[in-house]
């Protein structure tokens, strides 16, 4: 098939039925998601005009229409719905994107190669390697603060760490999430998360 309108690198969003994020799929699992029928409706914006093989009996040209969310039937494999203590997996990538690529301590935005990840409580005074014991830190900060507390090392946080919900991992996984998704997914956050100033602060 071939696929016309957006570059083939945009994700798209995967939901269930009821609307929930599950996750972000290419266009090549989104057909195979038509071909099953498992496609119970659509939002967003078209992406794709997928252009197939010709049908044997009508002589018609097989065309499949892909939008930037489409919502999907059976098991959704969503353990944010099936656990509420779920904690989602820990890395820079997304910690630096929950952090806006701020530094948490001198609150200058960098990018992703000038930025490290921040034990509060340091691994060798007993921290954790948390969402809430995580921050982004610039190079500066994270060799000023070492292997002290922030009050030991004189410094403040600018903000306090906290643990995604699945929804907001989601977003944070997403490479390059488009206006009508964002949107989408800015539904699901809860109303007190962070994640609602943070955004702003990137437009």
């Amino acid at each position: 098939m071939q696929p016309h309108l957006y570059n083939l690198t945009q994700e798209i969003l995967r939901t269930d039925v009821s609307g929930m994020p599950l996750e972000w799929i290419d266009y090549r699992d989104a057909v195979r998601l038509y071909h099953t029928e498992q496609v119970a409706y659509t939002c967003g914006t078209q992406l794709y005009r997928l252009l197939g093989g010709t049908n044997a009996r009508s002589g018609l040209q097989t065309v499949v229409e892909v939008n930037s969310i489409i919502a999907t039937i059976g098991h959704t494999h969503n353990p944010g719905n099936l656990r509420h203590d779920y904690t989602p997996p820990l890395n820079n990538q997304t910690l630096f994107k929950r952090d806006a690529h701020l530094c948490m301590y001198c609150g200058q935005r960098f990018p992703s190669s000038m930025l490290s990840r921040d034990h509060i409580r340091p691994l060798s005074q007993g921290g954790l390697d948390l969402w809430t014991n995580v921050v982004t830190a610039c190079r500066r900060c994270n060799n000023l603060k070492a292997s002290k507390t922030p009050e030991q090392a004189g410094l403040q946080l600018i903000a306090v760490p906290f643990k995604p919900t699945y929804a907001e991992y989601i977003y944070l996984k997403g490479r390059r999430v488009l206006a009508d998704q964002m949107e989408y997914l800015l539904a699901h956050f809860p109303r007190s998360s962070p994640l609602h100033a943070r955004l702003k602060l990137q437009c």
